[in-house]
């Protein structure tokens, strides 16, 4: 349940952070994520280490900094104990000063200009040292899992390679997209878009590929596809996943062969842009299902990125509230800390896309609103259960109340409730679809 916006809470105790679930201390590493002595990193398979610049320290780091022994590390049976051995210039976690705190992988701790982040020990380190950006087109972020992510795009935006986009919705797709495409050498070309998940299956080879005319009832001229509109630039295909079955063969012939031919018509035409494709959903998994072609997947994710959701980077929730109150022309202080706090306990099901509602909500009601009181399922899976069901019940719980709600507020009128939304009327009658809603115009 999200609580009233007017509720003042108190932040959890530094000294009491209590983890969800506890993990094998030797299954766990801490790595040095960044800073001077980027890439080192400490196997846990004893009873405590100490971190900080004395040479006697387990994990010894070059950072001035740290202290001489700056933190205590102690895997215990419900997870990893760190406390602060009362260094000059603290442990942050999670935005905060901590004195103790109990963690669970994946964390982040910050140390000077040093993190360490505590992860599971099969997980590879990163190969690539944060970047020193907090923004990367309209992408935003301070956090660790952020300046990473930059890091990765920096490199990916100064290629050709297709790029294949992986994240929960709500999470910033197009904006990457856009970013890499702002950073590209293809910067002064086209830019289109095609949302595949808002077209209807009949429109969707036309749309891609272009028509020509009498190629169907009501093709009264030619029409190039998004392909051919994007000459020299970017294509980004929004949630590629939705592709129909039958036409994946096409989409994977115009990457292959750099050509497409319009539907009705004979000749083929030849095509030069950079293709980058987005989607919410576990590929790999349709490919299993028989839902998605094999080849075309590898043809898609010759890179693929990751965009983290919001609840893994906690630190970044207050930055991205002064920029959404700055785009409605309000100040910081318009939401109160308190307000803040509240909001840094919530898991945003929606992301970055839930919390801008929210604060155009704030802007507009005042603080006193109170927020859709979501149904979240429990987040935790089942011990047999996989994280993938449970973060998809976690979003369809999150879906069906706030759509029900904004259908309800618009009297079930798609048109409105989609313009309030920022999503297309196509989508949004699929929607309805899905959760067996039914449209009064």
């Amino acid at each position: 349940m999200v609580p009233s916006l007017a509720v003042s809470v108190t932040a959890p105790p530094t000294d009491a952070l209590t983890p969800a679930r506890a993990q094998p201390a030797r299954a766990l590493k801490l790595c040095v994520a960044a800073g001077p002595d980027f890439g080192r990193e400490l196997l846990l398979e004893k009873s405590s280490y100490r971190v900080g610049k004395a040479a006697d320290c387990d994990l010894v780091l070059t950072d001035r900094s740290v202290s001489n022994t700056h933190l205590l590390v102690e895997p215990t049976p419900s997870g990893v104990r760190v406390t602060d051995m009362g260094s000059t210039n603290g442990t942050v976690y999670r935005g905060a000063r901590v004195t103790s705190a109990v963690l669970t992988a994946p964390a982040v701790l910050k140390l000077g200009r040093t993190e360490l982040k505590l992860q599971l020990r099969d997980q590879p380190v990163e190969a690539l040292p944060p970047s020193d950006a907090s923004a990367f087109g309209g992408l935003l972020g301070q956090s660790l899992p952020m300046r990473q992510l930059f890091a990765r795009l920096e490199r990916i935006a100064e290629t050709d390679a297709t790029v294949l986009i992986q994240a929960e919705t709500g999470t910033g797709k197009e904006l990457c997209a856009r970013a890499l495409h702002q950073h590209g050498k293809r910067r002064e070309r086209p830019f289109e878009v095609c949302d595949l998940a808002a077209l209807a299956p009949t429109l969707c080879e036309s749309e891609l590929f272009g028509h020509v005319a009498g190629a169907f009832t009501g093709a009264a001229g030619a029409h190039p596809g998004v392909f051919e509109r994007a000459s020299g630039g970017t294509l980004f295909l929004d949630e590629v996943g939705e592709m129909p079955l039958e036409l994946q063969s096409r989409l994977l012939r115009a990457l292959e062969q750099r050509e497409i031919k319009r539907v009705g018509g004979s000749g083929v035409v030849k095509v030069d842009v950079r293709v980058i494709a987005a989607t919410h959903r576990d590929l790999l998994e349709a490919v299993k299902a028989g839902r998605f072609r094999e080849d075309l997947y590898f043809r898609l994710a010759a890179v693929t990125v990751e965009l983290p959701p919001l609840r893994e980077r906690p630190e970044d929730l207050s930055m991205l509230i002064d920029h959404f109150l700055a785009q409605e022309k309000r100040p910081a202080g318009e939401m109160r800390p308190e307000t803040r706090e509240l909001l840094a306990d919530y898991p945003w099901p929606g992301n970055v896309r839930e919390l801008r509602n929210v604060v155009t909500q704030v802007v507009s009601l005042g603080e006193a609103a109170t927020l859709p009181k979501v149904a979240v399922p429990e987040a935790t899976p089942a011990p047999d259960g996989k994280y993938k069901d449970a973060k998809d019940a976690l979003v369809d719980a999150f879906e069906r109340d706030y759509f029900e709600r904004l259908l309800k507020h618009h009297d079930f009128n798609v048109t409105r409730a989609a313009a309030a939304a920022g999503i297309t009327r196509v989508y949004m009658q699929k929607l309805m679809k899905k959760h067996g809603w039914r449209s009064n115009g």
